[in-house]
C-alpha cells in the first residue's frame, strides 16, 4: 500500500467549513445586534452637557450650581449618568458649582489610543480642562477607579486641590482576580472583535449578577433602573473599561509611594461590606497612612456607596468644605441609616 506523504495536504472535511461558516454568521449577526443597540442607546441618550477639547482631546462635562468648585469623577465602567441617577448631582449642585466628567474614554468623552491613560494622565487633562474652564482650588471626588484621578491631580496639584472626598477606593496592589477576566476586550485586534460582537451581548446578560455584586448586600435601589444600560456596554466604552481594568493594579502600585505627600483634607468613605473593592484592606489602610483623613464606612452597604446613602456622601463632601474653611480641622463622622434600611 502506498503511503501517505507526511507533506501531503487533506481536503479541509465538510463540518469544519460549515462550523467556520457558521462562527462568521453568528459574529456578523451579533455585530449587526450590537450596532443597532449602541446607535439607539446614544439616540436615547445625547450629551447632557457641553465639551471641551484640551490637548486634542475632546472632553464631555455637566456644569451645574454655582458656589464652591466642586469636581466629580465616576468609576469604571460608568459615567456622568451614575452620579445624575444617584441623585449625588442634584445634591451636590444646591451649595456647589459643579462639574462633573466623562472621563477619557466614557459617555461621550475621547480616549485616544495615542495616550496610555494613567490615573496621572487623566489628572493631568482634567486639570488642564478645569484650568480652561477657570475653575480653582476645587474639591474633588471620586469614586472607585476616580478615586485614583481625584488622588492623582492631588498628587500633581496640591494648589488647586482644596480637598478630597474618597468612596469605595482602590488604592494598594493586590490579587484581583476579576482582572485578567476583565481586560481582554483592551487586547488589539482579538479585542476589537470581541468588544463589537460578543462583549456587549454578554455583559448585558450578566448585567443583573454584576448589580448584585455592586451594590450588595444592600438591593439595588429601584431608581437605578434609569441608568443606560447600553451606553456603558458600547465597544468605544468597554475598550476604556478592560483597560483601566488592566491599569488597576499597576496605577495603586505607581501611587502608593506617595500617598504622605497629600496634606489637604480628606475624607475617605466606603461600605463596610463592599464585595468589590475589599473596605479594611484598602480604606482602613489609606486612613491610616493619612493622618489629616476621617474614614467613614457605611453598614449594609456595598461599592455603590453614592447610590445607597447619597445624603451621607453628600454630608462627608460637606465636611469636607468645613475643613477646607476652617484651615483643616477634624470632620464629624456620619450617623448612617440602620442596616438593611438602604435605599
Amino acid at each position: 500500500m502506498r503511503k501517505k506523504s507526511p507533506y501531503s495536504k487533506e481536503a479541509p472535511h465538510p463540518w469544519r467549513n460549515m462550523m467556520l461558516a457558521g462562527t462568521a454568521v453568528a459574529l456578523a449577526s451579533a455585530a449587526l445586534v450590537v450596532r443597532r443597540r449602541t446607535q439607539q442607546a446614544e439616540r436615547e441618550n445625547p450629551p447632557a452637557g457641553q465639551f471641551i477639547e484640551v490637548d486634542g482631546v475632546r472632553l464631555h462635562y455637566v456644569e451645574r450650581g454655582q458656589g464652591q468648585p466642586l469636581v466629580l469623577l465616576h468609576g469604571n465602567g460608568t459615567m456622568i449618568q451614575d452620579f445624575d441617577v444617584s441623585g449625588l448631582l442634584d445634591l451636590a449642585s444646591e451649595n456647589y458649582r459643579v462639574i462633573a466628567f466623562d472621563r477619557p474614554g466614557y459617555g461621550y468623552s475621547e480616549r485616544p489610543r495615542t495616550t496610555l491613560w494613567t490615573p496621572t494622565a487623566q489628572a493631568r487633562l482634567l486639570h488642564r480642562a478645569l484650568g480652561r474652564l477657570g475653575v480653582e482650588k476645587a474639591i474633588v471626588v471620586g469614586h472607585s477607579w476616580g478615586a485614583l484621578v481625584a488622588v492623582a491631580m492631588a498628587l500633581e496639584f496640591p494648589k488647586d486641590v482644596r480637598g478630597l472626598a474618597l468612596l469605595s477606593g482602590y488604592y494598594y496592589p493586590s490579587m484581583r482576580l476579576d482582572v485578567p477576566l476583565a481586560s481582554p476586550p483592551a487586547i488589539p485586534v482579538i479585542g476589537d472583535l470581541m468588544r463589537y460582537t460578543v462583549s456587549p451581548l454578554l455583559g448585558r446578560l450578566m448585567w443583573p449578577a454584576i448589580l448584585r455584586r455592586l451594590f450588595g448586600p444592600a438591593p439595588v435601589p429601584e431608581r437605578f433602573s434609569a441608568y443606560p444600560v447600553w451606553m456603558s456596554l458600547r465597544p468605544s466604552q468597554l475598550r476604556a473599561s478592560a483597560a483601566e481594568a488592566a491599569l488597576m493594579i499597576p496605577a495603586a502600585f505607581r501611587l502608593r509611594s506617595r500617598y504622605h505627600e497629600i496634606a489637604m483634607p480628606v475624607t475617605i468613605m466606603a461600605g463596610a461590606d463592599d464585595r468589590q473593592v475589599d473596605p479594611h484592606r484598602q480604606s482602613e489602610r489609606l486612613h491610616a497612612e493619612l493622618p489629616q483623613s476621617d474614614l467613614n464606612l457605611a453598614p449594609g452597604a456595598g461599592h455603590m456607596i453614592h447610590h445607597l446613602v447619597p445624603h451621607e456622601v453628600m454630608a462627608a463632601i460637606d465636611a469636607v468644605a468645613s475643613a477646607v474653611r476652617t484651615e483643616g480641622r477634624r470632620m464629624p463622622q456620619l450617623a448612617y441609616p440602620a442596616p438593611g434600611t438602604l435605599q
